[in-house]
């Protein structure tokens, strides 16, 4: 399985993305936010990587203040759409990350499965979504990211994986390059009734995977501390041999 081009994050997303396994477990991702962050319901909220407004969308239903940024222009239309059909309090906006000049305006930050965070051309690249998450919080505020954890990579990988919902299954493919921290990850869908052909695994997003001393090093540095870590969306504690990490870090005022 070979490297995507290193600015594939550009490229590949398409609506489709509506009918994936994980999509049907939002709602619950989203009380696990808001219990795990002990939210009151008047925070003003930043989505980062925001995809088609999912998390966004319901977090506005619940009556927060929701701003959504994603790089894909179909996604950012759909999640507008639905925002004005539903008269939520969400806007979108289409841009990369990295551009967005965002200071001291928000009480919370999202990065949602993976929130893009890896997903650019190197370290320092990477290290830029770090940067703006830290400049968009209030002192005091908090983020929240769900990503993939390099401990587990390291040890586990290669692997494969297989994960069905009400609508389809799908195939994913897991390889490793330790030198860079990089993880090569490829996807097959399929629906239920659809007539099956044999997967081939030919190319993969390049993924750059943290550890979690990692991602508390690189928050000390800009000064924001890492609170609570979690392996999952039931609350369970995260190890090396977790696949998942969620972690919950605090501007420092």
């Amino acid at each position: 399985m070979r490297k995507m081009e290193s600015d594939w994050y550009r490229k590949i997303w398409t609506m489709d993305i509506q009918d994936q396994s994980w999509v049907e477990d939002t709602k619950r991702q989203v009380d696990f936010i808001v219990k795990t962050l002990k939210l009151a319901g008047n925070e003003r909220i930043l989505d980062l990587a925001c995809g088609f407004g999912r998390h966004s969308l319901e977090l506005a239903r619940r009556g927060f203040e929701v701003v959504g940024v994603d790089i894909t222009p179909d996604y950012v239309a759909f999640a507008t759409e639905q925002a004005g059909k539903e008269k939520r309090n969400a806007k979108f906006y289409c841009s990369d990350i990295r551009e967005l000049g965002f200071r001291n305006e928000f009480d919370v930050v999202l990065n949602m499965a993976d929130g893009a965070i890896g997903y650019l051309e190197n370290d320092t690249e990477n290290r830029k979504i770090f940067e703006v998450i830290s400049a968009a919080l209030k002192p005091g505020g908090q983020h929240f990211m769900d990503i993939m954890n390099a401990d587990y990579a390291r040890s586990h990988f290669p692997c494969k994986h297989w994960d069905s919902g009400e609508k389809g299954l799908t195939l994913s493919q897991f390889a490793w390059d330790d030198a860079s921290k990089t993880m090569i990850y490829g996807q097959i869908d399929y629906h239920f009734g659809d007539i099956l052909s044999k997967p081939e695994f030919l190319e993969g997003n390049p993924i750059r995977l943290y550890t979690l001393d990692e991602i508390i090093t690189e928050y000390a540095s800009l000064g924001m501390q890492v609170k609570q870590s979690f392996a999952d969306f039931s609350g369970k504690c995260l190890t090396e041999n977790d696949i998942q990490m969620i972690v919950c870090s605090e501007k420092q005022s």
